[in-house]
């Protein structure tokens, strides 16, 4: 008596599970060719910031006269351009140390409480049953469509003039100056933020096993304790990718920071300042390019040294188990 044996399928062993497309998708990613591209991509990307940084090290004669590419047959590196861009005192100077801290001082809290407040919704629209609380992550979501520039009349004439309603004063104009002009920058960056931020904070909380929910409500832990002990350690990784998309988008902002903060020295952004040193010192070659070297520095560093939560915070909540 003779047995047959059923055909294997193309492209699989006896005994071995068919390739699945996803499986060869990542082994093609994974391939010589793949890095050598993925490679030659990244020094294509570097080479325009790496010719930057050389120009702003090079003398105002040689960058005026040559390309940034010369400099490796007549080296030449001097530090005058960055000492004129953040200390010096001219009008025609950068002068942009003052203006690196009003950066700072915007970023940073602009930053914070977007994550704060979206981390604290998200959990409450993942975790706690309310009424309604469909609804209200199906509005945060649709806010996302609205246009940033749609909503910056209207929320400067809730600063400038208040909310009345029926000739009632609900909210007199906030009426703030010089240094005060910070908060309307923090309130508008912080309310263009949230709608994103608790999308994707959402969507990852939702995912926490349910089990150690339970767990620690078992042990009397309350929401806030819960929120504080178990689910911020857990969301470490989107909290980082947002911070990081947070971060980018705020310290190279020039609209919001220009309109709420004014162009005053007191409030104004390092953005505010390059584009006036672009349009009335545009010949000042060397100093525009120190500049701009300047305003990358602290992104780059921000980027790099979250760059290990930065995939694991974006496929956050994309898949199960």
């Amino acid at each position: 008596m003779t047995t047959t044996t059923p055909p294997v399928a193309a492209g699989t062993q006896a005994g071995a599970r068919p390739t699945t497309a996803a499986a060869r998708v990542r082994k093609r990613l994974n391939s010589r060719t793949a890095t050598l591209v993925s490679i030659a991509i990244a020094v294509v990307w570097t080479i325009p910031t790496f010719g930057l940084f050389i120009s702003s090290l090079r003398p105002e004669d040689e960058i005026k006269s040559s390309g940034w590419w010369t400099f490796f047959t007549d080296p030449q590196i001097t530090l005058e351009n960055y000492q004129q861009v953040l200390f010096g005192r001219s009008s025609s100077s950068g002068q942009l140390a003052s203006y690196f801290i009003n950066s700072l001082v915007i970023t940073l809290p602009s930053v914070l409480f977007p994550l704060a407040f979206a981390a604290l919704a998200a959990y409450a629209l993942a975790w706690i049953n309310f009424r309604g609380r469909d609804w209200v992550y199906i509005a945060i979501f649709a806010l996302q469509i609205v246009p940033l520039q749609m909503a910056l009349v209207p929320l400067l004439s809730f600063f400038s003039n208040g909310v009345s309603l029926g000739g009632v004063t609900l909210m007199p104009a906030w009426d703030l100056v010089d240094e005060q002009k910070f908060v309307q920058v923090w309130f508008a960056h912080t309310c263009f933020a949230l709608p994103l931020a608790v999308f994707l904070l959402h969507n990852f909380i939702s995912q926490l096993p349910k089990d150690l929910m339970e767990a620690a409500r078992v042990d009397g832990a309350t929401h806030p304790k819960i929120f504080r002990t178990v689910v911020l350690p857990l969301i470490t990784p989107a909290l980082a990718a947002f911070g990081i998309f947070q971060f980018l988008w705020v310290w190279n902002d020039l609209l919001v920071a220009l309109i709420f903060a004014g162009g005053g020295d007191e409030t104004a952004p390092l953005t505010v300042r390059l584009a006036e040193m672009a349009g009335t010192r545009g010949n000042e070659w060397q100093r525009l390019t120190a500049g701009a070297f300047v305003s990358i520095v602290v992104p780059l560093i921000v980027f790099l040294s979250l760059q290990r939560y930065f995939v694991r915070g974006l496929l956050a909540g994309s898949v199960k188990g």
